[in-house]
């Protein structure tokens, strides 16, 4: 047996080294940098087990058995991690203790196959004192947790790879091509976004009007607002429906109405009715779990569930906080101490109860961890002390985190609220009026804490708090500066992310670890946009979703998906089966059709049906290869082919009305505008409106009684057919941004049809310098050196010395020599400084060695040094980017098959394990609970 160090292994770099820092010598600690292995690509399976496991890599016949590769961006990972294993003599499994942490575990125990003592390695938080807790108190792997966790990942693969290719079939792509998909969640969310659309879409405003005075007496004055007539309350928001109908009796007043009646009240006499104290008591808010903290750092801190996911893990991996991953409000004794002894420290003895609080978790949840995300530690550090240690975002939400937990163990907020109602005569009717002001005796945990809102539709009938004078009943006050408004009733308000992540919650859809991810992808898939901080579903969601609904109907149910997650739960507790839980979800039982039965039964789906949204009788919302569009139909004609009218992108379906649609019909062609002729060419110049936006064309002189006299718009014949190479090419250019076809003069035209500009020759190499604009923004270009510019305008304004300067800077000119946008610490491989800098086809991370794009979707500000790291590792794994070559046929077949003999050849043959799951866990010296199924598994084998 090896006598070296022991080996930790942990997911992330930065823990990686934090960790390292509290062992000593006497202990390796290495990152697996996430998961080593997934579901292979078919490509990767020998073809004698193709058969077996199919399209999805998973055998559905024998006990849905995975078939799992190492990635190829993770081989030098393993072969890193097996050679620290060689002259090991123990091996701890030090990854997160939630579902997938437990299953990365598991992977690297199957992919290293150690020889030595295995041990797992848990804590929830990275401190000094909790790493040497965890190492004298590791325990066995959970094979419950890796059962839950895979058969996640066999379900999500059973469910996306049967259902998405439906999606491509009858609705097309998404945003810029991408490929459309459906998920377990991710189709449920995307249909919950579009549900809250179609009831704004649905929705039918009511008018109504109120009053509001100014009551005072001597020099003590107050706001009051009329809430009887005659006895009878005046109508507010809520008194009417979602089709603009009164629920109950209530008198509605009108413009006209309240106008009149607010002038009678003017300089009235007002008698107080009654006054009204009721004391009230506020308890003070749980401790931060992933999901209050996702929804709380959007309010208060505007960051994406994703950005607050990334920034907690940074503060998790730094020793700041616990693990960010919890569905628990549960503190544990010392930190119940530390926040009651801050809070008496910094707001007095009287700050906390008497008994410390306790909080009961509302999810019996196996998945996550079992503490609140706190600050580390048995004794807090205050923001104030860590200042220069953390970034910005970093402050913020630890400074969140930090007040939540101290107030959570701080006495309630006690108050009084007092309700003043007066009474007055004004055109012959008795009219009542209130005010409300609330006064807190003890501020309690408001001291430290208040939780962020949410907007509500009652909103706009809240009257702003206020301190009221001390009034008795009888006293008499003067009304004046009375002023009638008018409100109007408002649809349910678009989710936010906060909002999209309580409700996925509520309904027990998704788990909270998973929200962030879930959002991303409906965000990236253009399902949903942002609009400030609401998401807004695009007309491509509603597509898929009428999809879902009428052929998926079961699978897109929020019942059932929450069920499947209540039953994941059941597997991580042991209490369910996987092989047998999946046999039913996938062929049916129980009441369930299957996934299987439902795919192979779907019918005939009329695509064009599924892209359609009738607006009105003759207008209808379609959404093509190129986006929103409405067809319209001549109701005289029908038969006729329909005319095409384009949707502004930015126009929301709640927006596209009837009457907004028929402003679209009935605007102006900006397109086929003739804006003269060429005098250099003898062409006319017409502006025309294409699939990628407003363009200038030349074309033959027409005849001008084809052109409007109004407009100058001409109708395009059709055109004869020759041969294509025949036909000279048109002369064509886009419009700049800054430009407008209801403006653009015949004098702009030409210029931009005479792209590229000469600038001038470079005196030293002789070659001249072009300024023109491409696919990418405007450029420089000599001979086949090209530089970008930063407008467009200057394509017509740059001189040759300043194109001269421009060349002499280094490769993208300023921007790469510009400060990065992001520094971390030293990659882990390289030991160089990891920068995130902004390039001629946009931001990646280098670490002055390898540069690596970062992915359309991903933002700057959500990239953190263990992304950048991700980044790096893979775009280094990959290696040079292949030189394409061109062979003949016969000679690509003859390498094809070469190379797969040699493949064939040096790869080592898989393993599959076939033992329970008690053996193959004694086997590898970590005791499992019960027996398992059997998984097959291959190390990748690249890497032995």
């Amino acid at each position: 047996m090896a006598t070296g160090k022991k080996l930790v292994i942990v997911e992330s770099p930065t823990k990686m080294k934090s960790i390292q820092s509290y062992l000593g010598d006497d202990y390796e600690v290495l990152s697996s940098v996430g998961h080593i292995r997934d579901l292979a690509n078919k490509r990767d399976i020998p073809e004698k087990d193709r058969a077996v496991y199919g399209k999805y890599s998973i055998d559905v016949d024998n006990g849905f058995e995975p078939y799992y590769v190492v990635s190829d961006r993770k081989t030098k990972t393993v072969t890193e991690l097996k050679r620290a294993l060689k002259g090991a003599s123990e091996l701890l499994l030090a990854t997160d203790e939630d579902r997938e942490g437990e299953a990365i575990a598991w992977h690297l125990l199957e992919t290293l196959k150690p020889k030595v003592p295995v041990k797992r390695m848990v804590f929830h938080e990275i401190t000094k004192d909790a790493i040497q807790a965890a190492i004298s108190n590791t325990r066995e792997l959970d094979i419950s947790l890796v059962d839950a966790q895979e058969t996640r990942r066999v379900l999500d693969r059973l469910y996306g790879w049967d259902v998405s290719p439906v999606l491509w079939r009858k609705v097309g792509s998404g945003r810029e091509g991408q490929a459309l998909s459906a998920g377990r969640v991710q189709s449920a969310a995307t249909r919950m976004v579009v549900d809250r659309e179609r009831e704004r879409m649905a929705f039918v405003s009511a008018d109504y009007w109120g009053i509001d005075a100014t009551a005072a007496r001597a020099d003590d004055a107050f706001r009051v607002k009329l809430v009887r007539l005659d006895g009878a309350p005046v109508a507010v928001g809520r008194d009417f429906d979602e089709d603009g109908k009164l629920k109950r009796a209530v008198v509605v007043l009108d413009e006209k109405a309240a106008t009149e009646l607010a002038a009678a009240l003017d300089a009235a006499s007002a008698t107080v009715t009654s006054v009204e104290a009721k004391p009230g008591t506020r308890r003070p808010y749980a401790p931060f779990t992933t999901s209050t903290l996702q929804q709380e750092a959007g309010r208060k801190l505007g960051m994406t569930a994703k950005t607050t996911m990334s920034v907690a893990q940074s503060l998790y991996e730094r020793g700041y906080i616990t693990y960010m991953r919890t569905d628990s409000t549960n503190l544990s004794a010392q930190a119940v101490k530390a926040a009651r002894e801050q809070a008496v420290e910094l707001y007095g003895d009287k700050a906390v109860p008497l008994k410390p609080r306790v909080y009961a978790s509302k999810s019996r949840n196996a998945q996550e961890a079992h503490e609140a995300i706190r600050p580390s530690g048995d004794t807090f550090r205050r923001p104030s002390q860590i200042g220069g240690e953390l970034g910005r975002d970093e402050k913020r939400m630890y400074d969140l985190i930090w007040k939540r937990t101290v107030a959570s163990q701080m006495s309630d907020a006690k108050l009084e609220t007092t309700t003043v109602t007066l009474e007055t005569e004004a055109d012959g009717k008795k009219a009542e009026f209130t005010a409300s002001g609330t006064v807190y005796t003890f501020k309690g945990f408001l001291e430290a804490y208040e939780e962020g809102r949410d907007e509500t539709r009652a909103d706009a009938d809240k009257s702003a708090d206020q301190q009221l004078p001390k009034v008795e009943t009888g006293d008499a006050l003067s009304l004046g500066e009375p002023e009638a408004k008018g409100h109007q009733t408002s649809p349910k308000p678009r989710y936010t992310e906060a909002t999209l992540v309580k409700v996925l919650e509520e309904r027990g859809i998704g788990r909270p670890s998973t929200f962030a991810s879930i959002i991303g992808v409906i965000l990236d898939r253009g399902y949903v946009v942002k609009r400030g901080q609401a998401l807004v579903p695009t007309w491509l969601a509603f597509s898929v979703t009428r999809l879902l609904e009428e052929h998926f109907a079961e699978l897109i149910d929020y019942d059932f998906t929450a069920n499947l997650e209540n039953d994941l739960d059941a597997i991580a507790r042991g209490e369910e089966e996987r092989p047998e839980w999946l046999k039913s979800f996938y062929y049916g039982g129980e009441g369930h059709p299957g996934l299987r039965n439902i795919v192979d039964n779907l019918g005939e789906i009329d695509a064009r049906e599924i892209n359609a949204t009738r607006i009105t009788d003759v207008a209808t919302l379609r959404f093509g290869r190129y986006g929103p569009y409405l067809e319209i139909v001549d109701p005289t004609q029908p038969e006729a082919k329909p005319r095409i009218v384009n949707v502004p992108e930015e126009l929301a379906p709640d927006e596209l009305t009837p009457e907004k649609a028929q402003e679209l019909i009935d605007a102006p062609v900006a397109g086929n505008r003739v804006l003269g002729e060429n005098p250099a060419t003898g062409k006319v110049v017409v502006v025309k409106d294409g699939r990628f936006g407003p363009y200038l064309q030349e074309e033959d002189p027409v005849d001008p009684d084809a052109a409007d006299a109004a407009t100058g718009e001409i109708e395009e014949k059709p055109k004869k057919r020759t041969a294509k190479k025949d036909e000279p090419k048109p002369r064509r250019a886009s419009l700049f941004k800054s430009m407008s076809p209801e403006t653009i003069d015949l004098d702009t035209a030409i210029t931009l049809l005479d792209l590229p500009r000469t600038v001038g020759k470079d005196p030293d190499s002789g070659e001249t310098i072009t300024a023109q604009n491409g696919r990418y923004g405007p450029y420089l270009k000599k001979g086949t050196d090209s530089r970008s510019l930063q407008a467009e305008d200057q394509i017509f304004d740059i001189t040759l010395d300043e194109a001269l300067e421009i060349y002499k800077q280094p490769k993208y000119g300023a921007r790469r020599a510009a400060a990065a946008l992001k520094e971390f610490d030293n990659d882990p491989v390289s030991d160089k400084p990891l920068k995130v800098r902004d390039g001629r086809f946009g931001p990646y991370v280098t670490d002055g060695e390898t540069n690596a794009t970062i992915p359309r979707g991903e933002q700057v500000d959500d990239i953190t040094f263990e992304r950048a790291v991700q980044l790096i590792a893979d775009k280094r794994a990959k290696g040079p980017a292949k030189k394409r070559t061109t062979t003949r046929k016969s000679t690509a077949k003859s390498s094809t098959t070469k190379k797969a003999a040699t493949a064939k050849s040096s790869t080592a043959k898989k393993t599959a394990s076939t033992t329970k799951k008690a053996s193959a866990a004694a086997k590898s010296s970590t005791a499992a609970k019960k027996p398992t199924t059997t998984k097959k598994s291959t190390a990748a084998e690249k890497t032995s």
